[in-house]
């Protein structure tokens, strides 16, 4: 890799992702990493800025080695195959892009909050990576996330527990009208808990590809009931939500 790694100590006021002002844990201490797109979030028991910084570089590193002897892989939109002898953040990716029925770079911000993020449980057995709306959280207490949309015909925020007992676990997101997901449907924002990110960032693309108006909302979560490994989601559609699977919501 030939850029050189940016590391930020705190979020700037400026930066598009404002949802991030919200993230509070004082029981942790929260950095930032960034490395070309990669630009995650990351709240752990110490500051493990530099080490995450090379676990970054390291798996940013074999996908990018792997698409550039198989260019295919970045580009294709449907399930695909790799070489049995891909590294296995990039067999992730593709296993979950099959489960979902999307192409494996789907699974790429969820798959990469994962890998560092248990690399890091090494050093801190609590660990939360956001990855632009998609996390990998161990826990060992009960933690609240937030769902963001700027539409003024939902609330700003829609908050959800996390029951420690549960974790690890990824809690992804997708948008078709806010953000740089990239989606063939219209919600405005859709999120999928799984045990694993990759999948839960799959999943959350194939969820967000089927809703493109309200009336879609209970198509999409009969979807996710039928999926493997999927342990509950939301669509946030045009004033309307619906929630399927074991979720705790927040006042």
């Amino acid at each position: 890799m030939s850029a050189a790694p940016k590391i930020f100590r705190q979020t700037d006021s400026k930066d598009p992702r404002h949802y991030r002002e919200r993230v509070k844990s004082p029981d942790l201490v929260k950095f930032r990493v960034t490395l070309k797109e990669t630009d995650l979030l990351i709240s752990a028991e110490k500051d493990l800025t530099r080490e995450a910084l090379a676990v970054v570089w390291k798996y940013r590193n074999q996908i990018e080695k792997y698409i550039a002897q198989d260019p295919h892989f970045q580009e294709s939109l449907v399930p695909y195959s790799v070489d049995r002898l891909a590294p296995p953040i990039v067999k992730e990716m593709a296993a979950a892009g099959r489960e979902a029925g999307v192409g494996p770079m789907a699974a790429v911000a969820g798959a990469m909050a994962e890998f560092v993020g248990r690399d890091l449980m090494d050093q801190s057995p609590q660990v939360i990576v956001e990855n632009g709306g998609d996390i990998f959280l161990a826990t060992k207490v009960k933690r609240k996330i937030s769902i963001f949309t700027e539409k003024k015909s939902l609330p700003s925020y829609v908050d959800f527990w996390i029951d420690p007992g549960k974790t690890p676990l990824g809690i992804c997101t997708s948008s078709g009208t806010e953000g740089p997901s990239f989606s063939f449907g219209r919600a405005d924002a859709v999120m999928v808990i799984s045990s694993s990110a990759a999948i839960a960032d799959a999943m959350a693309t194939a969820l967000g590809n089927r809703v493109h108006s309200r009336k879609d909302i209970q198509k999409a979560l009969d979807f996710l009931r039928g999926a493997r490994h999927v342990e509950g989601g939301a669509v946030f559609m045009e004033g309307e939500m619906g929630f399927w699977g074991d979720l705790e919501l927040a006042e």
